[in-house]
């Protein structure tokens, strides 16, 4: 059984497998993202987040995902083509995958037992849903897809603080 989020491991959108015990000590933002939503500018705020974060410790990780209106039917080479020329984003991208039901990547079903959704539902409601991750790899706080990037500054100061 996992004890934090360092006991996963993720393909990344160049298929490369990625330990996250590499990202060890850092802090995480973990989202599950598309390319043809409505909080898809989200991918902006994220990228404001990697630019202003890095140097401190932040790592905002992007897992895509098309199990919601399947707003991201894209290839991994053309939805890394997508977030780079529209949103310039250089923050980790990894493989698609699902992050509910059967098929639910292992590092979902984590995270989403550890923080739980409105009325303690386990499940991913959209596109966008935010997770954050402190230095000792325990999630810290789930944010839900309306919740814009800019505004979880607060929250991403005080775990780089910790």
């Amino acid at each position: 059984m996992a004890n934090s989020v360092y006991d996963f491991e993720a393909t990344d959108i160049q298929g490369r497998s990625i330990p996250l015990s590499q990202y060890q000590g850092k802090v995480l933002l973990i989202v599950n993202t598309a390319s043809a939503c409505g909080f898809t500018p989200q991918y902006k705020g994220l990228q404001l987040l990697h630019e202003e974060y890095a140097e401190r410790g932040l790592v905002v990780l992007g897992f895509p995902c098309n199990q919601f209106g399947a707003q991201e039917k894209g290839t991994d080479e053309e939805i890394a083509s997508f977030c780079e020329l529209n949103f310039g984003v250089s923050f980790p991208l990894m493989h698609k995958i699902e992050v509910n039901g059967d098929g639910a990547h292992p590092l979902y079903r984590w995270l989403t037992a550890e923080a739980p959704g409105v009325l303690g539902t386990k499940s991913i409601k959209w596109n966008f849903t935010k997770f954050l991750v402190g230095r000792d790899g325990q999630v810290i706080s789930r944010y839900a897809p309306q919740d814009k990037p800019e505004k979880l500054g607060t929250d991403i100061e005080a775990a780089l603080a910790a």
